[in-house]
């Protein structure tokens, strides 16, 4: 069994996908041993706390990044995980944890990277710039993370559909249902099967 750290700091919508493809037996191997939030009181912790996952919150907000990082790696070492998933998780971690977790961080970006990633593309914003660039086709894509924000390797993408009439929300939506919520569950099964026993 591979112990799973997912770090969150909204809904959950991802981490929900996540929960319920570890009720069909279908994370690889995987189990979701902590969750942890950037912020408190976020509906995410409540869908952990529903599934019975223990949670736990590491404040971003007004702390240093060193300082965030050094109670971030006190957590995951504290809920003993070896592999930790990024599930619409706002901050950017540091050198010290990419180096502890190489290989073993994976993230889920509403778009199909390298187009519309980096810093400051999340959630609306991503959505946004794809219509005004007038793409015809966006998606998810799941990737490892490295030092680069969205550059890690990508390990599974999905495309789907822009259509006419679409809103940032209404293709936000789309996107997290039509491509996140498949591709995401797969990659954490993936990497879970992967360093299962390391």
């Amino acid at each position: 069994m591979t112990r799973i750290a997912v770090l969150v700091s909204g809904g959950g919508n991802n981490l929900q996908a996540l929960i319920d493809a570890q009720a069909r037996d279908e994370l690889g191997g995987g189990k979701i041993a902590r969750v942890i939030s950037s912020r408190p009181g976020v509906r995410a912790l409540e869908r952990a706390a529903l599934a019975g996952i223990p949670t736990s919150v590491v404040t971003r907000k007004g702390t240093a990044p060193e300082e965030f990082d050094t109670a971030l790696l006190r957590e995951l070492a504290t809920a003993e995980a070896e592999l930790v998933v990024m599930a619409g998780f706002l901050s950017v971690v540091g050198s010290c944890v990419i180096e502890k977790y190489a290989g073993r961080i994976v993230n889920i970006h509403p778009s199909l990277l390298p187009a519309f990633g980096g810093v400051g593309m999340y959630g609306l914003r991503v959505h946004t710039a794809a219509l005004e660039h007038g793409v015809k086709v966006t998606g998810a894509t799941a990737h490892l993370v490295n030092e680069v924000v969205d550059g890690g390797q990508i390990l599974l993408q999905k495309a789907v559909e822009v259509l006419p009439g679409d809103t940032p929300e209404i293709l936000q939506q789309r996107v997290m249902e039509q491509a996140e919520k498949i591709i995401f569950p797969r990659a954490v099964a993936e990497l879970a099967q992967k360093w299962c026993g390391v």
